[in-house]
């Protein structure tokens, strides 16, 4: 049975996708299939946001998986809003209580009934449906798919760093089982807001704790400058055409590995008090040695340890693995130089493909991969559905591409480029 919408993920961008496209686009439950391998949907969200230990939010009340921006207040107020629920002028709100409210947005719109346990592993694509093929044999069809994949299982592993060594783990891992036990003495690397969520934690469990980072605290809010939010900044970006000169305003409009005011100041105290002791300096090679592991570093000094912990974050590779690229060199995408997909203004890379999160990101800007993205990917969506199907639209609106590429180009995508002929490039 063929449905209207499959997404590809089910984190918090296919949640949210999901939940607009029923509350505000009045696509029946029934229509929708959401295709992720977890037990339950946001399962990897509450995994890494538990292992660093997070209390609070970074983002504001506002950046939630429900359709009204003050949902997550009302939720509060009547669950009898407390002081410990949200922090800050602008309302971060504590993990648990957002958490629940992830899952009143599920139970609402009884999206766990569209949930497919399952990996996609393939995706074709005909002029008219969608089909995904799942590794757990069989397939899905449906007239359109969101490729809604995060880089979460992507994480970075620095190349001193050595695979298959239980006392040597990235802490957003699958399936992570190097959690030290007992009074351990550990070592965390990376500079970020992870890792010094990650070293504050380990510190109040009552470890000896060694933060390692390449770089001093880079201070700022939230890990994108605020005026990406709105008409500042955002409507010169859309009038740039070329992709490149894109990629340089997101990498520009970006601060990777950097920490909020408040985990600042809690790790500066941490530090001073001894909790923490911090080395500002890269590693240079790692040595093995009965019980004990010792980082060299480039400094010259060394730190021993019973284990290390990596905070490093996610590669910045093209999220999807090879089921994007597949689709890219099969179909004839256009992709950047950088390798992200160029999409029109509805998100679209194929008359049949949308985008969200990461590989969105050469449309809606810096935030694209956070919660803010995904309201953004969202209202794109919602707003292709109310205007109805337009396949001669695709590729009406995208940017240049004196930066970009094509795989092979098929059949199928020939036909729909006959309907919609690629913009001169």
């Amino acid at each position: 049975m063929s449905v209207e919408w499959l997404i590809i993920g089910g984190g918090i961008h296919g949640v949210h996708i999901a939940a607009r496209l029923v509350g505000e686009a009045g696509i029946d439950i029934e229509a929708i299939r959401i295709i992720d391998p977890a037990k339950r949907l946001l399962a990897r969200w509450r995994a890494c946001t538990s292992t660093t230990g997070m209390t609070h939010l970074r983002s504001p009340s506002v950046h939630h998986l429900d359709l009204c921006p003050w949902s997550l207040q009302r939720f509060a107020d009547r669950r009898g809003r407390s002081p410990e629920m949200f922090q800050s002028s602008v309302e971060r709100p504590a993990i648990t209580l957002f958490n629940e409210h992830c899952d009143h947005v599920v139970d609402s719109f009884q999206l766990a009934r569209a949930h497919v346990r399952a990996r996609a592993e393939a995706c074709s694509v005909d002029v008219d449906e969608v089909e995904v093929h799942l590794t757990t044999g069989g397939s899905l069809t449906g007239r359109n798919v969101v490729l809604a994949m995060g880089a979460s299982e992507q994480p970075q592993w620095p190349p001193w760093a050595p695979r298959g060594e239980t006392r040597v783990q990235h802490v957003f891992a699958l399936g992570l089982d190097g959690w030290p036990a007992g009074m351990e003495t550990v070592v965390v690397v990376g500079g970020g807001i992870s890792g010094a969520q990650i070293a504050l934690r380990l510190a109040g469990e009552g470890h000896r704790v060694h933060l390692v980072s390449r770089h001093r605290l880079r201070e700022h809010r939230y890990d994108w400058e605020p005026g990406w939010l709105g008409p500042r900044l955002m409507d010169g970006f859309r009038v740039v055409r070329d992709v490149g000169r894109r990629r340089v305003l997101i990498d520009e409009g970006r601060h990777p590995g950097s920490v909020p005011p408040y985990i600042r100041t809690a790790l500066a105290e941490a530090i001073a008090a001894g909790a923490v002791q911090w080395h500002e300096s890269d590693v240079d090679a790692l040595d093995r040695g009965g019980d004990s592991i010792t980082l060299r570093l480039t400094t010259g000094g060394s730190v021993r340890a019973h284990r290390v912990l990596l905070a490093t974050g996610f590669t910045s590779k093209r999220p999807g693995g090879a089921l994007v690229d597949r689709l890219a060199a099969t179909y004839g995408l256009p992709f950047a130089r950088c390798g992200y997909p160029v999409v029109d203004t509805r998100l679209r890379w194929h008359p049949r493909v949308y985008v969200s999160g990461a590989l969105a990101e050469l449309e809606l800007g810096p935030t694209a991969r956070n919660i803010a993205g995904a309201r953004r990917t969202a209202e794109r969506l919602v707003a292709a559905v109310r205007e109805g199907e337009d396949i001669a639209a695709y590729h009406q609106n995208l940017p240049e591409l004196p930066h970009a590429s094509r795989g092979p180009i098929s059949s199928s995508f020939i036909q729909c480029s006959t309907i919609c002929p690629p913009a001169t490039r």
